[in-house]
Protein backbone atom coordinates (compact mmCIF):
# COMPACT_ATOMS: atom_id res chain seq x y z
CA UNK A 1 0.00 0.00 0.00
CA UNK A 2 1.31 3.44 -0.89
CA UNK A 3 2.38 5.78 1.91
CA UNK A 4 0.55 9.11 1.80
CA UNK A 5 3.75 10.89 2.84
CA UNK A 6 5.33 9.79 -0.45
CA UNK A 7 2.74 11.82 -2.34
CA UNK A 8 3.24 14.79 -0.02
CA UNK A 9 6.98 14.63 -0.65
CA UNK A 10 6.43 14.24 -4.41
CA UNK A 11 4.27 17.38 -4.40
CA UNK A 12 6.92 19.32 -2.45
CA UNK A 13 9.67 18.31 -4.91
CA UNK A 14 7.45 19.26 -7.85
CA UNK A 15 6.73 22.70 -6.40
CA UNK A 16 10.22 23.56 -5.13
CA UNK A 17 12.18 21.93 -7.94
CA UNK A 18 14.88 20.56 -5.64
CA UNK A 19 15.31 17.86 -3.02
CA UNK A 20 16.74 20.44 -0.62
CA UNK A 21 13.77 22.74 -1.09
CA UNK A 22 11.36 19.88 -0.47
CA UNK A 23 13.27 18.86 2.67
CA UNK A 24 13.15 22.43 4.02
CA UNK A 25 9.41 22.76 3.38
CA UNK A 26 8.61 19.44 5.02
CA UNK A 27 11.12 19.77 7.90
CA UNK A 28 12.73 16.42 7.13
CA UNK A 29 16.19 15.45 5.89
CA UNK A 30 17.21 15.37 2.23
CA UNK A 31 17.96 11.62 2.49
CA UNK A 32 14.43 11.20 3.79
CA UNK A 33 13.05 13.05 0.75
CA UNK A 34 15.14 10.87 -1.58
CA UNK A 35 13.87 7.75 0.17
CA UNK A 36 10.22 8.82 -0.23
CA UNK A 37 10.73 9.62 -3.91
CA UNK A 38 12.54 6.37 -4.73
CA UNK A 39 9.85 4.41 -2.86
CA UNK A 40 7.08 6.14 -4.83
CA UNK A 41 8.87 5.62 -8.15
CA UNK A 42 9.31 1.94 -7.31
CA UNK A 43 5.62 1.72 -6.43
CA UNK A 44 4.28 3.38 -9.60
CA UNK A 45 6.91 1.71 -11.79
CA UNK A 46 8.42 4.70 -13.61
CA UNK A 47 10.60 7.78 -13.14
CA UNK A 48 8.86 10.90 -11.94
CA UNK A 49 11.75 13.34 -12.32
CA UNK A 50 14.86 13.79 -14.43
CA UNK A 51 17.77 14.93 -12.30
CA UNK A 52 19.59 17.80 -14.04
CA UNK A 53 22.29 19.13 -11.75
CA UNK A 54 20.47 20.13 -8.60
CA UNK A 55 17.16 20.68 -10.38
CA UNK A 56 14.43 18.08 -10.47
CA UNK A 57 12.60 18.25 -13.81
CA UNK A 58 9.28 16.36 -13.83
CA UNK A 59 8.91 13.72 -16.53
CA UNK A 60 5.73 13.52 -18.58
CA UNK A 61 4.48 10.76 -16.30
CA UNK A 62 5.46 12.92 -13.32
CA UNK A 63 3.34 15.77 -14.65
CA UNK A 64 0.38 13.45 -15.13
CA UNK A 65 0.73 12.13 -11.57
CA UNK A 66 1.01 15.64 -10.14
CA UNK A 67 -2.16 16.75 -11.91
CA UNK A 68 -3.91 13.70 -10.49
CA UNK A 69 -2.82 14.07 -6.86
CA UNK A 70 -2.29 17.83 -6.34
CA UNK A 71 -5.94 18.78 -5.80
CA UNK A 72 -6.82 15.80 -3.56
CA UNK A 73 -3.70 16.44 -1.46
CA UNK A 74 -4.60 20.12 -1.07
CA UNK A 75 -8.12 19.19 0.02
CA UNK A 76 -6.75 16.68 2.50
CA UNK A 77 -4.36 19.27 3.93
CA UNK A 78 -7.24 21.74 4.27
CA UNK A 79 -9.29 19.12 6.10
CA UNK A 80 -6.36 18.50 8.42
CA UNK A 81 -5.99 22.23 9.17
CA UNK A 82 -9.72 22.70 9.74
CA UNK A 83 -9.87 19.67 12.01
CA UNK A 84 -7.02 21.00 14.11
CA UNK A 85 -8.69 24.41 14.42
CA UNK A 86 -11.99 22.83 15.43
CA UNK A 87 -10.50 21.01 18.41
CA UNK A 88 -9.89 22.83 21.68
CA UNK A 89 -6.24 21.98 21.64
CA UNK A 90 -4.06 20.19 19.10
CA UNK A 91 -1.73 17.80 20.92
CA UNK A 92 1.54 17.26 19.05
CA UNK A 93 3.25 13.87 18.96
CA UNK A 94 7.02 13.46 19.08
CA UNK A 95 9.10 10.33 18.68
CA UNK A 96 12.15 9.83 20.89
CA UNK A 97 14.81 7.14 20.58
CA UNK A 98 17.09 5.87 23.35
CA UNK A 99 18.25 2.63 24.92
CA UNK A 100 15.76 0.74 27.06
CA UNK A 101 17.75 1.16 30.28
CA UNK A 102 18.04 4.93 29.87
CA UNK A 103 14.27 5.19 29.43
CA UNK A 104 13.53 3.13 32.53
CA UNK A 105 15.99 5.06 34.68
CA UNK A 106 15.09 8.57 33.57
CA UNK A 107 12.07 9.40 31.43
CA UNK A 108 9.65 6.60 32.35
CA UNK A 109 8.53 8.23 35.60
CA UNK A 110 7.53 11.44 33.79
CA UNK A 111 5.60 10.01 30.84
CA UNK A 112 2.14 10.30 32.42
CA UNK A 113 2.66 14.02 33.12
CA UNK A 114 3.82 15.08 29.63
CA UNK A 115 1.62 17.75 27.96
CA UNK A 116 2.07 16.11 24.53
CA UNK A 117 1.92 12.66 22.95
CA UNK A 118 5.08 10.57 23.04
CA UNK A 119 6.33 7.57 21.09
CA UNK A 120 9.42 5.87 22.54
CA UNK A 121 11.63 3.81 20.24
CA UNK A 122 14.44 1.44 21.30
CA UNK A 123 17.23 0.34 19.01
CA UNK A 124 20.90 0.41 18.15
CA UNK A 125 22.53 3.84 17.97
CA UNK A 126 23.40 3.78 14.21
CA UNK A 127 19.80 2.84 13.43
CA UNK A 128 18.42 5.63 15.60
CA UNK A 129 20.74 8.20 13.98
CA UNK A 130 19.50 7.09 10.56
CA UNK A 131 15.84 7.33 11.65
CA UNK A 132 16.45 10.80 13.10
CA UNK A 133 17.97 11.94 9.81
CA UNK A 134 15.00 10.58 7.86
CA UNK A 135 12.43 12.30 10.08
CA UNK A 136 11.14 9.12 11.73
CA UNK A 137 12.50 10.18 15.14
CA UNK A 138 12.53 13.74 16.49
CA UNK A 139 15.06 13.34 19.31
CA UNK A 140 17.56 10.69 20.35
CA UNK A 141 19.72 10.17 23.44
CA UNK A 142 23.06 8.77 22.31
CA UNK A 143 26.73 8.41 23.30
CA UNK A 144 27.67 8.53 19.61
CA UNK A 145 27.60 11.46 17.20
CA UNK A 146 26.53 11.06 13.61
CA UNK A 147 27.96 12.91 10.60
CA UNK A 148 24.77 14.15 8.92
CA UNK A 149 24.74 17.93 8.33
CA UNK A 150 21.00 17.92 9.14
CA UNK A 151 21.55 16.77 12.73
CA UNK A 152 22.90 18.75 15.66
CA UNK A 153 24.34 17.15 18.79
CA UNK A 154 24.29 18.76 22.20
CA UNK A 155 26.37 17.27 25.03
CA UNK A 156 24.42 17.27 28.28
CA UNK A 157 25.98 14.67 30.57
CA UNK A 158 28.45 11.82 30.80
CA UNK A 159 28.44 8.25 32.01
CA UNK A 160 31.31 6.35 33.55
CA UNK A 161 31.56 2.66 32.76
CA UNK A 162 32.39 0.76 35.95
CA UNK A 163 32.80 -2.78 37.26
CA UNK A 164 30.18 -3.61 39.88
CA UNK A 165 29.30 -6.71 41.85
CA UNK A 166 26.89 -8.18 44.34
CA UNK A 167 27.34 -7.43 48.04
CA UNK A 168 28.80 -10.91 48.64
CA UNK A 169 31.75 -10.44 46.26
CA UNK A 170 35.07 -10.65 48.15
CA UNK A 171 36.38 -7.16 47.45
CA UNK A 172 39.22 -7.51 49.97
CA UNK A 173 40.67 -10.37 47.94
CA UNK A 174 40.37 -8.32 44.77
CA UNK A 175 42.11 -5.32 46.39
CA UNK A 176 45.08 -7.57 47.26
CA UNK A 177 45.32 -8.68 43.64
CA UNK A 178 45.08 -5.06 42.47
CA UNK A 179 48.05 -4.11 44.65
CA UNK A 180 50.24 -6.47 42.63
CA UNK A 181 49.58 -4.33 39.53
CA UNK A 182 49.95 -7.53 37.56
CA UNK A 183 47.42 -7.35 34.72
CA UNK A 184 47.44 -11.12 34.18
CA UNK A 185 46.67 -11.85 37.85
CA UNK A 186 43.93 -9.22 37.94
CA UNK A 187 42.37 -10.56 34.76
CA UNK A 188 42.55 -14.16 36.01
CA UNK A 189 40.85 -13.25 39.31
CA UNK A 190 38.04 -11.51 37.49
CA UNK A 191 37.55 -14.36 35.02
CA UNK A 192 37.10 -16.82 37.88
CA UNK A 193 34.04 -14.92 39.14
CA UNK A 194 30.49 -15.34 37.85
CA UNK A 195 29.59 -12.77 35.17
CA UNK A 196 26.40 -11.20 33.88
CA UNK A 197 25.82 -10.00 30.33
CA UNK A 198 22.93 -8.97 28.12
CA UNK A 199 21.33 -10.52 25.08
CA UNK A 200 22.04 -7.37 23.06
CA UNK A 201 24.90 -4.87 23.18
CA UNK A 202 28.07 -6.04 25.03
CA UNK A 203 30.04 -2.94 24.06
CA UNK A 204 30.49 -1.70 27.63
CA UNK A 205 32.24 -4.91 28.66
CA UNK A 206 34.37 -4.95 25.49
CA UNK A 207 35.47 -1.32 25.94
CA UNK A 208 36.28 -1.75 29.65
CA UNK A 209 38.25 -4.96 29.10
CA UNK A 210 40.19 -3.61 26.14
CA UNK A 211 41.14 -0.44 28.02
CA UNK A 212 42.43 -2.37 31.02
CA UNK A 213 43.86 -5.55 29.49
CA UNK A 214 44.58 -4.63 25.88
CA UNK A 215 42.13 -7.09 24.32
CA UNK A 216 38.48 -8.10 24.32
CA UNK A 217 37.35 -10.54 27.03
CA UNK A 218 38.08 -14.15 26.11
CA UNK A 219 35.22 -15.56 28.14
CA UNK A 220 31.45 -15.67 27.90
CA UNK A 221 29.26 -14.34 30.73
CA UNK A 222 27.67 -17.07 32.85
CA UNK A 223 24.25 -15.44 32.86
CA UNK A 224 22.71 -13.69 29.88
CA UNK A 225 19.71 -11.51 30.81
CA UNK A 226 17.47 -9.16 28.76
CA UNK A 227 18.99 -5.79 29.66
CA UNK A 228 21.30 -3.86 31.98
CA UNK A 229 18.57 -3.10 34.51
CA UNK A 230 17.98 -6.84 34.81
CA UNK A 231 21.68 -7.24 35.63
CA UNK A 232 21.44 -4.71 38.47
CA UNK A 233 18.43 -6.51 39.95
CA UNK A 234 20.23 -9.86 39.72
CA UNK A 235 23.37 -8.49 41.40
CA UNK A 236 21.26 -7.43 44.37
CA UNK A 237 20.99 -11.15 45.08
CA UNK A 238 24.56 -11.03 46.38
CA UNK A 239 26.99 -12.52 43.84
CA UNK A 240 28.40 -11.90 40.38
CA UNK A 241 30.12 -9.15 38.39
CA UNK A 242 29.13 -6.90 35.50
CA UNK A 243 30.31 -3.81 33.63
CA UNK A 244 27.62 -1.11 33.47
CA UNK A 245 27.16 2.69 33.24
CA UNK A 246 27.36 4.24 36.70
CA UNK A 247 24.05 6.13 36.55
CA UNK A 248 22.11 2.88 36.27
CA UNK A 249 23.20 1.66 39.68
CA UNK A 250 24.04 4.78 41.70
CA UNK A 251 21.15 4.29 44.13
CA UNK A 252 21.94 0.60 44.62
CA UNK A 253 25.59 1.40 45.37
CA UNK A 254 24.60 4.16 47.79
CA UNK A 255 22.19 1.75 49.54
CA UNK A 256 24.80 -1.02 49.80
CA UNK A 257 22.80 -3.40 47.59
CA UNK A 258 25.52 -3.44 44.93
CA UNK A 259 29.27 -2.83 45.28
CA UNK A 260 31.53 -0.65 43.16
CA UNK A 261 34.36 -3.11 42.50
CA UNK A 262 36.71 -1.23 40.17
CA UNK A 263 36.80 1.89 38.04
CA UNK A 264 39.69 0.49 36.00
CA UNK A 265 43.27 1.67 35.51
CA UNK A 266 41.85 4.57 33.54
CA UNK A 267 38.31 5.86 33.82
CA UNK A 268 36.15 4.92 30.86
CA UNK A 269 33.68 7.73 30.21
CA UNK A 270 31.15 8.34 27.46
CA UNK A 271 29.65 11.73 26.69
CA UNK A 272 25.88 11.66 26.30
CA UNK A 273 24.30 13.77 23.56
CA UNK A 274 20.88 15.00 22.57
CA UNK A 275 20.54 14.47 18.82
CA UNK A 276 17.88 16.39 16.89
CA UNK A 277 17.30 17.80 13.41
CA UNK A 278 18.30 21.42 12.91
CA UNK A 279 14.84 22.19 11.55
CA UNK A 280 11.85 20.87 13.47
CA UNK A 281 8.25 21.75 14.25
CA UNK A 282 8.57 20.35 17.76
CA UNK A 283 11.25 22.48 19.42
CA UNK A 284 9.07 23.24 22.46
CA UNK A 285 8.37 19.57 23.11
CA UNK A 286 12.00 18.60 22.52
CA UNK A 287 13.18 21.26 24.97
CA UNK A 288 10.74 19.87 27.54
CA UNK A 289 12.25 16.38 27.21
CA UNK A 290 15.76 17.82 27.41
CA UNK A 291 14.86 19.62 30.63
CA UNK A 292 13.67 16.38 32.22
CA UNK A 293 16.93 14.64 31.34
CA UNK A 294 19.04 17.47 32.72
CA UNK A 295 17.00 17.33 35.92
CA UNK A 296 17.51 13.59 36.29
CA UNK A 297 21.19 13.58 35.36
CA UNK A 298 21.80 16.42 37.80
CA UNK A 299 20.74 14.08 40.61
CA UNK A 300 23.28 11.44 39.66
Amino acid sequence: MVNLEWYRTFKAIYKTGTLTGAADSLFISQPGVSLHLSSLEAYVGYKLFDRTGRKMIPTERGKVLFNAVAEPLTKLEDVEKNFQKSTEKHTPTISVGMCFETFQTTLEQYVSSLPFNLIISFGEYPEMLDQLDKGILDLIITPKKGSSPNIEHEAFSSEQIILVGGKDVDTDAFKKVLKTKDAEQIEEWLKNEKWYGTTGDMEHLFQFWTLNFGHKPNFRPNYIVPNLNSIIRCLKGGAGLAVVPDFLCKNEIDNGEVKLIWEGKKKLENTLYFGSRKKTNYQTEIDHIKGLFRKMMGKN
